[in-house]
Parts: C-alpha cells; structure tokens; sequence
C-alpha cells in the first residue's frame, strides 16, 4: 500500500516562471529509499484527475515530456521541471510503495 505518510516534502510550495526550472523534493523519514521503494510522482492539475507522471525514481510514462526528470539522493527523492510551462502549474505528490 502507500507509504506517504512517511515522506515529508522539503518545502510547501514553490514558484517559477515560465520557462524557468524548479525542483520539488521530499523526504523519507525512516528506513531507507530506494528503487525497491518505487519512488513516484503524481500531478494533480485544478478540476483534473491525477496523474502518475514519474515512478522507479526516473522512469516516466508513455506521453510525460522530457522535461520532467526525477532522481534520488539518499532519503530524498526529487523530481525536476526544466522549461517549466504555464499547464506544470499543479499539486505535486511524491510517495513510495
């Protein structure tokens, strides 16, 4: 089942303009974070279902642009927005398994 409640986002929020890049990461609180953990990412636009955008750390699915990357370092898992577009404005949820 999800492990979300274990996970604790660096920051609330965050701002970037249009075209700008933005990093949102989050952070495992006990035990260790890994690919076996299935790190993934979901959007959640205004009035619309979410979506999995990122899962295994950095494996997007069919139809995700390049311009999201995700990654891990130690505890923390992030996820990147290069050449951030006005429809990347969204709720961004990070859990593992």
């Amino acid at each position: 089942g999800f492990s979300s409640q274990q996970l604790q986002s660096l920051k609330a929020s965050e701002l970037v303009s249009p075209g700008g890049t933005v990093t949102l990461s989050c952070s495992l609180s006990s035990g260790a974070l890994t690919d076996h953990n299935h790190p993934f990412w979901v959007q959640q636009r205004l009035g619309n279902v979410p979506r999995l955008i990122m899962y295994s750390t950095s494996t997007r699915p069919s139809g995700i642009p390049e311009r999201f990357a995700g990654s891990r370092s130690g505890n923390t898992m992030s996820l990147t927005i290069t050449g951030a577009l006005t429809e990347d404005d969204a709720d961004y949820y990070c859990s593992v398994w």
